[in-house]
Parts: C-alpha cells; sequence; structure tokens
C-alpha cells in the first residue's frame, strides 16, 4: 500500500513518464550478459559430461552422471530462496554484485578438481550463487521498464539464454576439434565462468531498483535511482516527488502463501516445476544420448548448436505475444506446442525426423520460458517480488534435481517412458498457467 500526497507520484508513473531509453538498453544489456554466462554454467555439464566420464572413467548412465548433472541444480533450489529473500531486505543492486563474483570464482575453481567428489562440490556451490541471478534480475529489469514495454524486455532478457547455450554449444565444439575429451571439458568450465567476470565489472555502475529503495525506507536513494533514469534518457529531472509505502513491510515467505498471492504462488510452482522437469531432463541428457546412438562428438556439438539456435525465433514470438494475446495464453500455448514436439520426437525415424522434432521443442520450450519469466514477476508486489521470483525458480530448481535422474531414462533404453513423463509434465504447467486466472499486459505493477 502507498500513500500518495498532491502532488506526489508513484514509482511506475515517474518511470512511464521518462519513458523507454538508453538506460533501459543498457541495463539489458549487462543483465543479459550475466545471464548468457548463467546459461553457458546451468548448461555446461551435458556438454562437459563426455569429458569428464573419459576422464574419470564413468561408464554411460553411471549414477554418478547423474549425481554431477544434479549438482548445479541442487545448489540453485537452495541459492533462489535465500537470495531472492536476501535481494528484498538488503537491495537488488548488493545480491546482483555478490553473486555474480561467487559464480566466477566457483566456476573457474571447479575445472582444478583432482576428482569427481571435489567437482560435485564446486557445481554445487555454482548453482547457489547462480540461483540469486535468477530472481534478482527478472526484479531489477521489471521495475525499471515502463509499464507498456515490460512484457517484451523480460523476454527480450531471457533470450540472452538462447546467446549462452549457442555459446557453450559452440565453444564445446571448437574444443573437441582441439584436444582430447579428458583435457577438453577442464578448459570448458574454465572458460564459460569468465563472461560473468566481464558482466560483474559492468554491473557495478547500476543503481539499486527505485521501487525497492522505497519499501525499504530509503526515499532520497530512490529519489536518485529516478533522476539517474532519467539524466540517462534525456528527460527533465524536475517531476514530483515519489510516493513512498505507508508501513514497510517484514519480508516474510509465508505471506506468499496468504490471500490471494497463495493461488498465484502455488500455481505458479507447478508452472515452473512441469516445465523446468521437461526442459532439463531432455537437453541434459540429449548430448550423451546423441553420443550413445552412433553420433561422432563433434556431430553431437554441431546438432545441439543447431538445436540452440531454433530457439531464438522461439523467443522473439513470446516478445511480440505476451503483449498481443497476454502472458498466461502465450505460457500456455508454447507448453502444449512442446509437448506435441516431445511425441514427435519420440516418433521420428529418421535423423532428419530426429533434428526437426528436436528443433520444434527447443523452439516452444524456450518460448514458454521467455514468456514464464515476463509473467512472474509481475504477479507479487515489489515487497516480496524477489522472494516470489525465488519461490518459483526454487520450484524449478527441485524439479531441475529430479530431472536428471529420469532424463537418465533416455541413455538406459526407456525412451518412451521417459518422453511420456516430460510431455506430461508440459500438460500439467499449462493448465497450472492457465488457471492462474490473471493478466497483467499493461497493468501497472504492484
Amino acid at each position: 500500500m502507498t500513500t500518495t500526497p498532491p502532488g506526489s507520484i508513484s514509482v511506475d508513473e515517474a518511470v512511464d513518464r521518462i519513458g523507454l531509453g538508453r538506460f533501459q538498453w543498457q541495463l539489458l544489456a549487462i543483465c543479459g550478459l550475466t545471464w548468457a554466462a548463467d546459461a553457458m554454467e546451468v548448461l555446461l555439464m551435458a556438454f562437459a559430461l563426455p569429458g569428464v566420464s573419459a576422464s574419470f572413467g564413468l561408464p554411460p548412465g553411471a549414477g554418478m552422471a547423474t549425481v554431477l548433472l544434479t549438482a548445479t541444480f541442487a545448489g540453485m533450489l537452495v541459492g533462489a530462496l535465500f537470495w531472492g529473500w536476501l535481494a528484498d531486505r538488503i537491495g537488488r543492486r548488493n545480491v546482483f554484485l555478490v553473486t555474480v563474483a561467487l559464480g566466477v570464482i566457483f566456476g573457474v575453481a571447479g575445472a582444478f578438481s583432482p576428482n569427481l567428489t571435489v567437482l560435485v562440490i564446486f557445481r554445487v556451490l555454482t548453482g547457489f550463487a547462480l540461483g540469486g541471478t535468477l530472481p534478482v534480475d527478472y526484479a531489477m529489469m521489471a521495475e525499471f521498464v515502463p509499464t507498456v514495454w515490460r512484457g517484451r524486455f523480460l523476454v527480450y532478457l531471457e533470450s540472452f539464454w538462447a546467446l549462452g547455450t549457442i555459446a557453450v554449444a559452440g565453444l564445446a565444439w571448437f574444443l573437441s576439434t582441439r584436444m582430447a575429451p579428458e583435457e577438453a571439458w577442464r578448459w570448458l568450465l574454465a572458460i564459460a565462468a569468465l563472461p560473468g567476470l566481464v558482466g560483474l565489472v559492468a554491473r557495478i555502475g547500476v543503481p539499486d531498483s527505485p521501487r525497492s529503495l522505497l519499501t525499504r525506507g530509503h526515499p532520497r536513494q530512490a529519489r536518485g535511482a529516478i533522476e539517474r533514469l532519467a539524466r540517462s534518457n534525456g528527460k527533465p529531472v524536475d517531476f514530483p516527488d515519489l510516493s513512498t509505502p505507508a508501513a514497510t513491510q517484514r519480508v516474510r515467505v509465508a505471506g506468499l502463501f496468504r490471500g490471494e498471492l497463495a493461488r498465484r504462488t502455488v500455481l505458479l510452482a507447478g508452472v515452473w516445476f512441469g516445465l523446468s522437469l521437461g526442459y532439463y531432463g531432455i537437453f541434459s541428457w540429449l548430448p550423451s544420448y546423441l553420443r550413445l546412438q552412433g553420433m561422432e562428438l563433434g556431430a553431437v556439438y554441431r546438432t545441439t548448436l543447431l538445436l540452440a539456435l531454433a530457439q531464438v525465433p522461439g523467443y522473439f514470438l513470446a516478445s511480440w505475444l505476451v503483449d498481443r494475446v497476454g502472458r498466461r495464453a502465450t505460457v500456455t500455448g508454447f507448453l502444449l506446442t512442446s509437448a506435441v514436439g516431445v511425441y514427435l520426437f519420440l516418433g521420428a525415424d529418421s535423423s532428419g525426423g530426429v533434428l526437426a522434432s528436436s528443433a520444434l521443442m527447443s523452439f516452444a520450450l524456450l518460448g514458454a520460458w521467455g514468456a514464464v519469466y515476463a509473467y512472474t514477476p509481475e504477479l507479487f508486489p515489489t515487497e516480496v517480488r524477489t522472494t516470489g521470483m525465488g519461490m518459483a525458480s526454487s520450484s524449478a530448481r527441485l524439479a531441475s534435481v529430479i530431472s536428471p535422474s529420469v532424463g537418465s531414462l533416455l541413455v538406459t533404453g526407456s525412451l518412451p517412458i521417459a518422453l511420456t513423463v516430460f510431455a506430461g509434465c508440459f500438460v500439467l504447467a499449462a493448465g497450472c498457467a492457465w488457471f492462474i486466472g490473471v493478466e497483467t499486459r499493461g497493468v501497472r505493477l504492484q
């Protein structure tokens, strides 16, 4: 709740009045760079696993291989809850910086692991750091972008995930042509962590969210952030004072399960859980699956690179649809299309059919991710926005911890069972998205 004395305006009114300009595009580039770096880290072990297996003598479908694929997600499960909660208490910017720095440190350290146990530990710690960037980046972007542009910008930010996927697939392919798998995976881990360092330097100059500052009782700093936004966009700064919260709430996770937020939180958890279990279950094992089908390792990485390229038009379509048909319908439609793609993949009886159906899944799944990342932060009020994003993200991480075990069925011969589970998850997630029953297109943030 906010008080609005005569002559004062809300943060949304100020941001809308300033409009879109250089500040938002720079913020998109800065957040996008670390978002792409996060994608590289999250998907890294899927590409590194053949080399790690060769280095430490892991047979196909070994239990330790599943542990390795699970480790990053386990860290993200804890990190999403912890960092999202902390960002609502101490500010977006502080968590914005710390999580990226830790991600770089732990990511590089993993490249020097002398054994599997140490590698698993560093992947868990890397995931813990990554878990903070997911909720915080989206809260920051949502709170600095004018209402009419917000949906598209949130999808634009998610589209950097495709760039990270393309980068890690291309890097894995390049390294596979230059050195043995036993050596290449270490270089892959080390190089993949470096883009985050560039992102860290770029983030130092980003101000904290004015919404977050107001809810934490810092109106002067909030005004300063708005004035910086105006100057960067070449607009005058002589606008009225910002309306401030009537009372500062102490952030509690339990608040997400009271009143109208309870329904949203539970159904969003279902969306994120189903989408994540299916997506990571398929793509964390896809390189290994293609390898076991007799495909040469370089060809595996080239194929994966093509599938990553198929994600890009999915994002662009999602960015258009969220403002034309709405967030809820876009999420639901892409999820149902993903389920169709799964069964086309199951029925494919040629290499061309496998590639086409995989490309359809990649296209639809990343369109769904783009839309759900635009939708989720808009459903929570400012004082619990990153906590809510963290809760939703944790649901995804819980699914991610489970998904490698289900996905291992892909390499042990139970392909129909695994793909039926994944298709069912997409249908369940689509139902949850639809029954949220709230459309946020064109609506100012709470």
